[in-house]
C-alpha cells in the first residue's frame, strides 16, 4: 500500500515552520493535507489473495466488513485542531479497507463548514458546532448531522528558554491577549511564579490569521471569564485582536511560538506535545492552577452533558480539578448522500474513528470519548446508509 502526502497546503508549513520543528508532527500527521488510498486491485477486490472469499467483522479492527462496488474517494476540510488525529485515522482505516481513499485538508473551521455548505467536499470538520444560521445554509437535499468525534484541549504554549515552568491566573493571560500586559517579569506574572526568573523582554501574542474554531473556543472562553474582553473583543472563528502577530492554522502558530523567543499562542494540546513546546499551568474556575491531561479534560468535559443534538459549548468549566479551555471538534458528515458506496464508507469512517480510532487519541494528545458519547454518535450517523450498521465497542 502507498500512502501519498499531498502538498496542497503545503506553502501553511513551509512558509513558517522548520523542518526541525515539524518533524514530530509530520510522523504523526503528515502534514497539512493527506491522501490515503492504494493502487486499485484487479476486479476490484479486497486486498486478500486471489479467489479470496471476502471475511466480515466487527468493524473494530481486523478483516473489513465494509462491501463496496467499487472503489471510493472522499474529500474532507475543516480544523487543523483535530488534524493529526484524523490523518491518523484515515491512514490506519485505509489499511483495513484499501479501496477507500480520504484526503483531509487541514484548512481551519471556517473554510471547513463553508466548503461543506457549497458542497465541494464530502465532509467537513469545525471545533464549533454549527450555528443554527450556518445549518439553514446547507442544502436541504443533502443536511447536516455534527458528530462529536474526539476532544481536546487549548494550551498556552510559551518559548522563553529558562523557563521551564509557569503559572497563568485567569486575569493574567486575559490582559496578555489584550495587551495590557505586555513584559514577562510584569509583577502579576512575578507574583504567581514565585522564584523564577522571568525575563525583562516583551510578550510577542500569536494568535490565529484564519477563520478558526480553536479561536472561537478561546474567546468563547475569554469572554466567559472577563467582561473587559467580551465587551471590547467578543468572541468568534475571527476576532479583531487587541495585539499579536497572526499565523494559520495551529501548525502556524506552533511554528511562531518555535521560532520566536518570548511568545506566547494558543495551540491544540497535541501540537504542543508532538513539537516539544512549553505550555503553562492555567488557573480554572475553582482556583487551581491545573495543567491538561485526559484526567482534567474528562472533568471538564463532564461538567456539561452532551444533548441530543450533540452541540455543546464548555466555556468555563466547573470543577477543582478540571482544565479550563476544552472543547469537543465535530465531524460535518451529510444526512443523505446519494452514491450508495460513499454512504457506506462515510459510516465506515465514523465507526473506526469511534472504535479503533479512539485507542490512539491519547498518544497524540486527544482526550478519548466515554462510552456513553460514542454511542450517542453512532447512534445519530446510523442513519446515513440503510445498508450499513454502525456497531460500538464496549
Amino acid at each position: 500500500m502507498i500512502f501519498r502526502i499531498n502538498p496542497i497546503n503545503q506553502h501553511r508549513l513551509t512558509a513558517t515552520i522548520s523542518a526541525a520543528a515539524i518533524a514530530l508532527s509530520l510522523a504523526a500527521c503528515g502534514g497539512g493535507s493527506t491522501t490515503t488510498g492504494s493502487s486499485p486491485s484487479p476486479a476490484g477486490d479486497t486486498a486478500a489473495s486471489p479467489g479470496a472469499s471476502p471475511v466480515a467483522a466487527t468493524g473494530t479492527g481486523g478483516p473489513t466488513k465494509l462491501a463496496l462496488a467499487s472503489d471510493v474517494g472522499l474529500t474532507a476540510a475543516g480544523a487543523s485542531f483535530p488534524a493529526p488525529l484524523y490523518q491518523r485515522w484515515f491512514q490506519d482505516f485505509n489499511q483495513i479497507n484499501p479501496k477507500v481513499q480520504i484526503n483531509y485538508q487541514s484548512v481551519g473551521s471556517g473554510a471547513g463548514v463553508e466548503q461543506f455548505t457549497k458542497g465541494t467536499v464530502d465532509f467537513g470538520a469545525s471545533d464549533t458546532g454549527m450555528k443554527d444560521e450556518e445549518i439553514a445554509k446547507v442544502p436541504a437535499d443533502k443536511g447536516v448531522i455534527l458528530l462529536p468525534m474526539t476532544a481536546g484541549s487549548i494550551v498556552l504554549g510559551y518559548n522563553l528558554p529558562d523557563v521551564p515552568e509557569l503559572k497563568l491566573p485567569r486575569d493574567v493571560y486575559t490582559e496578555i491577549f489584550l495587551g495590557k500586559i505586555t513584559k514577562w517579569n510584569d509583577p502579576k506574572i512575578a507574583a504567581a511564579n514565585p522564584g523564577v526568573n522571568l525575563p525583562d523582554q516583551n510578550i510577542t501574542v500569536v494568535q490565529r490569521s484564519d477563520g478558526s474554531g480553536t479561536t472561537a473556543v478561546f474567546t468563547k472562553h475569554l469572554s466567559a471569564i472577563s467582561p473587559e474582553w467580551k465587551s471590547a473583543v467578543g468572541d468568534g472563528k475571527t476576532v479583531q485582536w487587541p495585539v499579536g502577530v497572526g499565523a494559520k492554522g495551529n501548525e502556524g502558530v506552533t511554528a511562531q511560538i518555535l521560532q520566536t523567543v518570548g511568545s506566547i499562542g494558543y495551540i491544540e494540546y497535541g501540537y504542543a506535545k508532538n513539537n516539544n513546546v512549553k505550555f503553562a499551568a492555567l488557573q480554572n474556575k475553582a482556583g487551581t492552577f491545573v495543567v491538561p491531561t485526559d484526567e482534567s479534560a474528562s472533568q471538564a468535559l463532564a461538567t456539561v452533558p452532551l444533548p441530543e443534538n450533540l452541540r455543546v459549548s464548555i466555556e468555563d468549566p466547573e470543577g477543582a480539578q478540571s482544565y479550563p479551555i476544552v472543547t469537543y471538534t465535530w465531524m460535518l458528515v451529510p444526512k443523505t448522500v446519494a452514491d450508495p458506496n460513499k454512504a457506506k464508507a462515510i459510516e465506515a469512517m465514523v465507526e473506526y474513528g469511534l472504535n479503533e480510532g479512539q485507542k490512539v487519541s491519547s498518544e497524540l494528545g486527544y482526550v478519548p470519548l466515554p462510552q456513553n458519547v460514542r454511542e450517542k454518535v453512532a447512534a445519530a450517523a446510523d442513519g446515513i446508509s440503510p445498508e450499513y450498521k454502525i456497531e460500538v465497542a464496549k
